[in-house]
């Protein structure tokens, strides 16, 4: 690192929550985030420079999962209360729905990527409800255990659900069939579909990363992390044989790059520059840039997911969680200690200055 020029970024916009940062999510025109804490607040910010919008005042019970609808009507939110609530959103957002989860815990929601259907999980279930109609879609048992995350397929036609020793994929078209299951050894912690819809990844508890080709139940299996894999991200743009995949263990990231032969399988490349766990990594839509956030608090943006072409860094404490926009022109992250940070790029292909 001691060669490293840290770049004169510019931070567009910077505040504070209560606790620790828990949760974003980009409406789908980019122009505000939603934030929330483990004090229970949820705040809307503007890029414009709008004072904030408080959804939710802090009640000392952590929200832990945001997502917003694909039409950027609606924002659903659930956490250690066991509530999904559902605001619609507009020059005064509104909460609409609270939905009753006794004993449950949410921590994974997500809208589905056409309609105005949002799925969470609830102990061993997953939940649908429809927004539009306001009643539940289907209740879905995941059996082995409690769901540890879920994810639409980009086309909204499944939904894939993981948990210990597996995972579930339902099809929309018919809730009530039996599920496609893909069975491994450990519990499945994170999932990630690849933009294309072509790839199913699943990073597992006993350090190994699995990728499924759809229609192949025969999957890669990637070894030899240092710890259990706790994030994903696909890149959008794809140069080679398939999109690269980026996996985080503790301070490590690994990018892989399909090889041409299937029988290769994936080809990886470790990212090296963190000093603590990293804590959240995304893609820039449209590019190869891999942006990682890390507990030390430090944020890598590294340019075709190889070299490392700015260092931010702006919080005492390290970052909890990141995302970009949805043109890919504004990055925003949170802190350990509540700081919220959002930066923009101002000229294109030059970085944010």
């Amino acid at each position: 690192m001691s060669g490293l020029r840290k770049s004169p970024l510019k931070q567009e916009r910077r505040g504070q929550l209560r606790d620790y940062g828990t949760a974003l999510a980009w409406t789908p025109d980019g122009h505000q985030v939603a934030m929330a804490s483990a004090a229970g607040e949820i705040v809307l910010i503007a890029l414009d420079g709008r004072p904030q919008q408080v959804l939710r005042d802090p009640d000392g019970q952590s929200i832990d999962a945001l997502s917003i609808s694909h039409d950027g009507q609606f924002l659903a939110a659930g956490g250690q209360a066991g509530d999904v609530m559902i605001w619609r959103l507009g020059e005064s957002p509104q909460l609409i729905t609270c939905l009753e989860n006794a004993r449950a815990w949410v921590e994974h929601l997500a809208w589905h990527p056409h309609r105005n259907e949002v799925a969470f999980g609830v102990g061993p279930y997953v939940q649908v409800w429809d927004a539009e109609a306001a009643e539940v879609v289907t209740t879905l048992m995941f059996e082995a255990s409690s769901v540890l995350d879920l994810a639409w397929h980009p086309e909204g036609t499944q939904l894939a659900t993981g948990g210990h020793q597996g995972i579930k994929v339902w099809s929309c078209q018919a809730w009530d069939d039996d599920p496609q299951v893909y069975e491994i050894p450990a519990a499945s912690l994170c999932l990630a579909w690849s933009s294309n819809g072509e790839y199913l990844a699943s990073g597992n508890m006993d350090r190994t990363l699995v990728v499924w080709a759809m229609g192949n139940p025969y999957p890669w299996q990637m070894q030899g992390f240092p710890g259990k894999v706790r994030d994903l991200a696909w890149s959008e743009l794809w140069l080679g044989h398939a999109p690269l995949l980026a996996s985080s263990s503790r301070e490590g990231i690994v990018i892989w790059d399909k090889h041409q032969d299937d029988d290769q399988g994936w080809n990886p490349q470790v990212l090296e520059l963190h000093h603590a766990r990293v804590s959240a990594i995304a893609f820039q839509p449209h590019t190869q840039l891999l942006a990682s956030a890390s507990e030390d608090g430090s944020i890598c943006l590294w340019q075709d997911a190889v070299e490392v072409v700015q260092l931010l860094d702006g919080t005492e404490g390290g970052f909890s969680a990141l995302a970009w926009n949805p043109d890919g022109t504004a990055l925003a992250a949170l802190g350990d200690t509540g700081d919220w940070l959002i930066w923009q790029q101002r000229r294109p292909k030059t970085g944010f200055f």
